[in-house]
């Protein structure tokens, strides 16, 4: 059962910051508040945009998508993002998210939602194939750096 949940748009830096702690759950290399705020912050000059869940007062959950267009999709919307509280994942507030993302794909006519996911994480890929989602593929990665 899906529990009420208020989705804000985040945007101010200190709703970003007081976010961190959230998305290293997801992102554990982040290294701190101000230098995950200053990233995003750089990431909506890209079209990039985050929603919080908010549960209780606090945000809980967030996902962080983009509109993208390629040949392989046509116009899109990919999902960098999505995290929930371990506390809370019970109430069904990744599934509200990823909602909220879906029908903003709809409005914009997008063809596709589309995101990765990690071989390691058996427990999210579930959580997307019950989500309607499908594996298409595999994601290749090579650093670049050392």
């Amino acid at each position: 059962m899906k529990s009420q949940v208020n989705l804000v748009a985040l945007s101010r830096r200190a709703e970003l910051e007081r976010c961190f702690a959230l998305m290293k759950l997801l992102r554990p290399s982040l290294v701190s508040a101000p230098l995950f705020a200053d990233q995003i912050t750089r990431q909506f000059q890209q079209g990039y945009q985050l929603l919080g869940a908010v549960h209780g007062g606090a945000v809980v959950g967030l996902i962080g998508f983009r509109e993208v267009e390629n040949l392989l999709y046509g116009r899109f919307i990919y999902v960098d993002d999505l995290v929930v509280d371990t506390e809370v994942r019970h109430l069904g507030l990744g599934a509200s998210l990823l909602e909220a993302v879906r029908a903003d794909a709809v409005n914009r006519e997008c063809a596709h939602l589309v995101l990765d996911t990690g071989l390691h994480m058996p427990l999210a890929q579930r959580f997307y194939y019950r989500e309607g989602m499908l594996a298409r593929g595999m994601h290749f990665v090579q650093p670049l750096t050392t």
